[in-house]
């Protein structure tokens, strides 16, 4: 059974544990450094407020212990704000763990009126709901980043080996396809 690490600073992790947890993983919170001292089988940034928590993660000391499990190979999935702390580029913005080869416009939907749902193909999944909610712009996708799913022609999903990112929200929809691809990364 999978050890998952959910980033638990801010936002919506809970709805990610609650979805790893149906799917037969055991879920823990990353609230403090100390909670990764354990290590991890794979690691979920969630949604929320990126520039929140890309300061309190520097702030509570588990900076570079993620960025080190990351670049480690630890399977990692970040959704929506989870996206932009992965980025290596934040237009306008500070660069967070930069460990993914894309470029996000943060925002770049709109603000809380702006968010909609729509519907996509992910590759590997099939057809998914797309809960976009103040979402990432992807808007550049690096050499050797696999683009999963489009909304408009937009990149919306992405994977890069061991990372796993998206502008939407897979956690606040019932379907569990996407958290299942994830769980099989991690193996």
């Amino acid at each position: 059974m999978s050890r998952i690490g959910v980033l638990a600073v801010q936002g919506a992790f809970r709805e990610h544990i609650d979805a790893l947890s149906g799917l037969g993983a055991r879920c823990f919170e990353i609230r403090k450094a100390s909670d990764l001292d354990g290590g991890a089988d794979g690691l979920v940034l969630p949604g929320g407020e990126s520039t929140v928590m890309g300061k309190l993660i520097r702030d509570l000391g588990m900076f570079d212990t993620l960025r080190g499990m990351v670049s480690s190979g630890v399977p990692v999935m970040g959704t929506c704000a989870g996206l932009i702390l992965l980025a290596e580029e934040v237009e306008g913005g500070m660069t967070h763990l930069g460990t993914l080869p894309v470029a996000v416009r943060r925002n770049a939907y709109g603000r809380q009126l702006g968010s909609f749902s729509a519907t996509g193909r992910f590759s590997g999944v099939g057809e998914v709901p797309l809960e976009f909610i103040r979402a990432p712009m992807i808007t550049r996708v690096g050499e050797g980043t696999e683009v999963l799913c489009e909304c408009g022609g937009v990149p919306v999903a992405v994977r890069h080996g061991n990372q796993l990112a998206m502008s939407f929200h897979p956690e606040l929809t019932a379907d569990r396809g996407i958290h299942r691809y994830f769980l099989d990364m991690v193996g």
